[in-house]
C-alpha cells in the first residue's frame, strides 16, 4: 500500500484543499489554514500507518438530517451527500490495509419515518447500488467486494445481488452494507435457523419448523444444545471477523440496535461530526484512539477467554 497509498492520499489532500479554498476564499489566512491542516493530517497519517491497524471497522452513519437543518437544506439533501464521506472513509481504510468495513445504511427502525422519506431513501439506495456496477466506481478502482446484510425488499435485493456478483472477485476490502437491519432481528433469525438446523439433524428428517418445534420438548441431550458457534453460523455476518473499531458520528452515545452481538469486544469511538462532515481527519483520529487502547483491549479479551 506504500507508493500507491501516497498517491491516493495526495489526491485526497488536493481535493480537500480545493474544497476549503473554494468555500473559504483565496485569502492568506484561508490558504494558511488549509496548508497547516494538511500538514498535520500528513503527520498524523505517518504515525497511524506504522501503528496497529484495525482489521474490521464498523460505522454508524448518523446525522444526515441534522446536517441538512444546520445548513438550511431539505432533509433529503442531507442523505444525498453521504456518499462523499463514505468514499473518504473507504479510501482511508484501503490505504491503511483495513480488510473489512461494515456500514449501517438503513435500519428496520428507519421504516417508522415518514413514508415519503422512506421511499426516497429506498430510491437513493437503489441508485447508489446501480452506480457500484460502473467500471469507474471506487469499488472497482480499489478492488472492493460488496455484500449486503439484512432483510432486503425484492427490488433492492435484485440490485444488491447484481452488485455482489459483479464485485465477487474483488478481494482488497470487503464492504458490508446493512439494509433493513437490526441486531435483535439478526439474533432472532440466527436462533431460529440454529434450532431448525439442530433438530433436523437430531430427528434425521426434513420436517418443517413448526413440526420440529412441536417435538422440542420430547428431546433432550447433547444434540439439542445450541452453541454460540451455531448462532454465529446463521448470523448475517457469518464468515466476517468481529469489528475492532466501531465509529458512530453525530455525538450519539448509543449503538441503536446495530451489531450488538459482534461489537462486545471492540472499541467504540464517538465522533461529534455529523456524517456528511466526517472526513479524513476524523477517521485518522478514530484510528489513533483505537491504537492507544488496543493493548488494554487485548489484555481484557485474553482474560475473558
Amino acid at each position: 500500500m506504500g507508493s500507491l497509498g501516497g498517491s491516493l492520499l495526495s489526491s485526497l489532500y488536493a481535493e480537500t484543499q480545493g474544497f476549503e479554498k473554494g468555500s473559504l476564499g483565496l485569502g492568506l489566512l484561508s490558504r494558511l489554514y488549509a496548508e497547516t491542516r494538511d500538514f498535520l493530517c500528513k503527520c498524523i497519517w505517518n504515525v497511524v500507518i506504522f501503528g496497529p491497524k484495525p482489521k474490521h471497522v464498523a460505522v454508524i452513519m448518523d446525522g444526515n438530517r441534522r446536517f441538512a437543518r444546520k445548513h438550511h437544506l431539505k432533509e433529503v439533501d442531507g442523505h444525498k451527500i453521504v456518499l462523499l464521506s463514505l468514499m473518504s472513509t473507504l479510501t482511508c481504510c484501503y490505504e491503511m490495509g483495513v480488510k473489512y468495513v461494515t456500514i449501517c445504511a438503513f435500519s428496520i427502525d428507519n421504516f417508522k419515518r415518514r413514508s415519503d422519506e422512506v421511499q426516497f431513501l429506498m430510491d437513493l439506495l437503489y441508485e447508489k447500488i446501480e452506480n457500484i456496477l460502473k467500471e469507474e466506481s471506487i469499488v472497482n478502482r480499489y478492488g472492493i467486494r460488496v455484500t449486503f446484510l439484512g432483510n432486503l425488499e425484492p427490488n433492492i435485493r435484485e440490485a444488491a445481488e447484481r452488485a455482489m456478483n459483479a464485485t465477487a472477485k474483488n478481494d482488497n476490502v470487503v464492504l458490508s452494507i446493512c439494509v433493513a437491519y437490526s441486531s435483535t432481528n439478526e439474533i432472532t433469525r440466527a436462533a431460529q435457523g440454529a434450532c431448525t438446523e439442530r433438530f433436523k439433524i437430531r430427528l434425521g428428517s426434513n420436517l418443517t419448523s413448526g413440526a420440529i418445534m412441536e417435538n422440542v420438548h420430547k428431546r433432550d441431550g447433547e444434540n439439542n444444545v445450541i452453541k454460540v458457534s451455531d448462532l454465529e453460523r446463521h448470523m448475517f455476518t457469518a464468515g466476517c471477523p468481529e469489528p475492532d473499531l466501531l465509529i458512530r458520528t453525530s455525538g450519539e452515545t448509543r449503538l441503536s440496535n446495530y451489531l450488538l452481538w459482534q461489537s462486545s469486544h471492540c472499541y467504540l469511538h464517538i465522533s461529534n461530526a455529523l456524517w456528511p462532515e466526517f472526513a479524513l481527519r476524523h477517521m485518522l483520529w478514530a484510528v489513533l484512539k483505537y491504537q492507544r487502547v488496543k493493548p488494554y483491549l487485548e489484555k481484557k479479551n485474553k482474560k475473558m477467554v
